[in-house]
């Protein structure tokens, strides 16, 4: 940990970490600095200038001078506020005076600052220039509202890693050369920057986040959606969970009534904390999607009660919370039903199998950690849209950290591959399926420490000596003779020359390398990519715990957890997979008559409207969700929901009398990690020094590792597992390799349905642009896709974020059975041809 320095601001004794940000530590201790350009995840701008600040008599910027042992800092001298005073009449030419109408009036900040600093006149003035707007897909810029603050190019760069936003140059007239002898200096430097730039778009990297709209302190970024259909003042604030993905971030469902003729409340956006946590597109946009039931059907209701009460399985997603999974369990154990649900048993197996060799029941690591390490490694996800904080979080470690990372994925994407590039500090690996047991083992071999007996003989195994030819810089003595010509006379000069010669080395190899198509290159390049390097972290994704080796993989994972100082984060590939997983007892096998939750069944309950008995959706519940940072945190109701509920089921089969579902969260299993903590004494917020008070964390288990590894791990050879397996993805010659995969934002049913999601659904295959071309497919073609015994016609895109000879096929669709392509495991051989 940093050592705590001590400091002085305005008179006060504070403390901070070595390294912050004299504005970072302020805001910490309550002790308000200007900023509008600043993000305090990023890296400084310095394009406001806001936030001087007087630092032992000099002026400096607070927002990138890091604090120093007794430093004393005053925040507001004559001069700083003539400064700002001056910056703040800057902002305010040519600024449109359409406050009434602008989507950021009421909190905006170029309107708080404004009125704080009492500008009242205006010394400053420049011809405005046409600066017409423009509309990005998700959102609309409009550059004449423009401040050229730079927060969204640099969330966009330093947060998300897309790069999508950048400032490029605009026409307009110079300023007049008096103003740079009379104005403040500062304030000067910003409007001459000003008046120069604009922020300009790149479409083919933009994912569609929004989290540019969410930093912006004015109104030139905003929601297509959401421009001109509210006051930001009129709308209710409900804090809330992103119940798509299992970042489950914080957010905001912001309500208010329908219309003057309907008083019914409804979601106009999503909103969220930018400073202290990033919101995934699919939470931003896809939030209407709640189930609008005006009454309870008796009827129904009592069919479900007696299908509960009958049903041999109970088929289920893990798309609810945790409150909900617990009245399942509670039922299944009064009827003696299975709880089938393939991707929390899944996880559960592969997180069983993980803490037999790392002596832990919970995965060691958080996004969180990811973000503060500063050497990353991800293998077995398709980060950018599997969990795109996940992403956010590596990318945060390549670029503020000036960290490096190793990307591993069979799927080339142009977005990932961007992360890190202009400084050279991220490699991605591509390799085929089935191959990822060589990477864990290359990470146990690299950086293992006092492995087991058996691995490290199986390691050792895979070594042998290679020789390669290197160009070496050698210095050898060089004796010249010089002749005197009028003597004739003959001396010895003796120089030192450098020349270039060819050498012959021997180096250590290791044929795992082979199985990921890597050579020796990739060992030099390691060696640069870790240096300086200190903190350690290793995302693993669906792809391992749905592996035909699987178990092996986990148990793999636990040796780097205990052994390496890596730490360990396992991304659940659902909303609540790990609370699921935690909470109920599991089987992936389906029999008897079945009872399905948001899932096809004899008898269906469903929020999507579409079943034997309406249930509410995420965004009309309250309850918990179990977050990948294993944290369990609370979600509120933001939608009225009038039919039945699950927990009124529950009463019935149960035979109990429970009046709100959140009255089981103290109940949640305490030998599963849970605390006995009531719903409504769960905190839900931040600190100003950007501390997480959300909910509280599970409490890990500690387990007994077997002595020996023949206890704990089944396969041990690399070799023999590639032999085993690799008949089942050898591609015939017309044959193509498909990926179970989502396009960006589009995460299940839910997100489907959302109207902003739903106006432009694409679903079915996505290819790229090579294999686009390779099929002869044309704009609107439609294909049939053949898997699995299982064929299926299917729309066709191309998808130019991604290259090679590779697919993916969307999952988020209920009513298109495109799971039933794949056995299982996200990879399988396809034939694909135009319909």
């Amino acid at each position: 940990m940093s050592d705590l320095i001590t400091l002085t601001i305005n008179g006060k004794s504070v403390q901070g970490k070595e390294g912050e940000y004299i504005l970072n530590v302020a805001r910490a201790n309550d002790i308000f600095v200007p900023a509008v350009c600043y993000l305090t995840r990023c890296s400084p701008t310095l394009a406001c200038r806001l936030c001087l600040v007087e630092a032992d008599g000099k002026q400096v910027y607070s927002c990138n001078t890091k604090i120093k042992e007794g430093m004393n800092i005053t925040t507001d001298t004559p001069n700083i506020a003539k400064e700002r005073r001056a910056i703040m009449e800057v902002y305010d030419v040519n600024h449109p005076l359409q406050c009434g109408v602008c989507d950021q009036s009421g909190e905006c900040e170029l309107q708080n600052y404004s009125l704080y600093m009492k500008v009242d006149s205006q010394s400053y003035t420049i011809k405005d220039v046409p600066r017409p707007a423009a509309n990005w897909g998700v959102m609309k810029y409009d550059p004449g509202l423009c401040i050229v603050c730079e927060k969204c190019v640099t969330v966009c760069k330093d947060m998300i890693g897309s790069n999508a936003l950048s400032t490029v140059k605009r026409g307009a007239d110079a300023i007049e050369k008096t103003f740079k002898d009379t104005m403040p200096k500062d304030a000067y430097s910003m409007w001459n920057k000003l008046n120069k730039s604009l922020i300009g778009f790149d479409e083919d990297s933009c994912t569609d986040c929004g989290e540019c709209i969410s930093v912006c302190p004015v109104g030139a970024l905003v929601s297509s959606d959401f421009q001109y259909k509210s006051n930001a003042w009129e709308l209710n604030k409900i804090p809330a969970a992103n119940p798509h993905s299992a970042d489950c971030a914080f957010m905001y469902y912001e309500t208010k009534h329908e219309s003057i003729e309907n008083a019914e409340p409804k979601i106009y956006r999503v909103t969220n904390e930018h400073h202290y946590s990033t919101l995934n597109g699919a939470a931003r946009f896809g939030y209407d999607f709640e189930n609008k039931v005006q009454g309870k059907d008796e009827e129904s209701f009592a069919k479900a009660v007696e299908a509960f009460k009958k049903a041999d399985s109970i088929v289920f997603n893990s798309y609810i919370t945790n409150e909900e999974a617990f009245i399942l369990q509670k039922i299944a154990n009064k009827t003696g039903a299975k709880l089938v649900n393939k991707d929390a048993y899944n996880y559960k197996r592969f997180l069983s199998a993980y803490s037999s060799t790392s002596g832990t029941t919970l995965y060691s690591s958080t996004l969180k950690d990811v973000h503060d390490s500063n050497f990353v490694i991800s293998v077995g996800s398709y980060l950018k849209t599997d969990l795109p904080n996940a992403r956010y979080a590596l990318n945060n470690s390549v670029v503020i950290n000036k960290g490096a990372a190793l990307y591993f994925h069979p799927i080339s994407d142009k977005v990932m591959e961007k992360i890190g590039k202009r400084g050279k500090t991220t490699e991605f690996v591509q390799y085929n399926p089935l191959s990822e047991e060589s990477v864990l083992y290359l990470i146990l071999d690299k950086f293992g420490k006092d492995l087991p007996q058996d691995i490290q003989a199986f390691i050792d195994s895979q070594k042998e000596t290679r020789t390669k030819t290197i160009v070496e810089t050698v210095k050898e003595t060089v004796v010249e003779v010089i002749k005197d010509e009028e003597t004739g006379e003959e001396t010895e000069k003796k120089k030192v020359v450098s020349k270039k010669v060819n050498k012959e080395v021997e180096f250590e190899y290791t044929k795992l390398l082979d199985n990921l198509g890597l050579d020796e290159k990739f060992l030099d390049t390691l060696e640069t990519l870790l240096a300086k390097k200190d903190t350690y972290s290793l995302i693993v994704g669906e792809d391992l715990y749905t592996h035909p080796k699987s178990e092996n993989l986990a148990k793999l994972c636990g040796l780097i957890d205990k052994h390496t100082d890596f730490s360990i984060v396992i991304i659940p590939s659902q909303t609540n997979t790990l609370g699921v997983s935690l909470i109920c007892d599991l089987s992936d096998t389906v029999s008897g008559s079945t009872v399905g939750y948001n899932e096809k069944a004899d008898f269906q309950l469903s929020a999507l409207g579409d079943g034997d008995l309406d249930m509410p959706a995420l965004n009309q519940q309250e309850g918990t969700f179990t977050n990948i940072d294993k944290k369990v945190i609370p979600t509120n109701v933001a939608i009225d929901y009038k039919g039945y509920v699950l927990n009124d089921i529950a009463n019935k089969v149960l035979e109990d009398d429970v009046e709100y579902t959140i009255e089981y969260t103290i109940e949640l299993p305490e030998k599963a990690g849970f605390k006995a903590v009531e719903f409504d004494k769960l905190p839900n917020y931040f600190g100003n020094d950007r501390v997480e008070f959300r909910g509280y964390d599970l409490v890990p288990q500690e387990i007994v590792v077997p002595k020996t590894l023949e206890e704990g791990l089944n396969e041990l050879s690399v070799t023999q597992v590639d032999e085993a397996l690799s008949s089942t993805l050898t591609l015939l010659e017309n044959e193509t390799l498909i990926y179970r995969a989502n396009p960006i934002n589009q995460f299940n049913e839910f997100t489907a349905i959302a109207h902003e999601f739903a106006k432009d659904l694409q679903s079915g295959v996505f290819v790229s642009e090579e294999l686009f071309e390779k099929l002869e497919l044309e704009k609107g073609d439609k294909v049939k896709v053949s898997s699995n015994g299982t064929q299926l016609e299917l729309n066709v895109y191309c998808d130019d974020q991604i290259s090679g000879e590779i697919a993916y096929v969307s999952t988020f669709q209920k009513d298109l059975d495109t799971k039933a392509l794949f056995d299982g495991y996200r990879f399988s051989k396809a034939v694909i041809k135009k319909a």
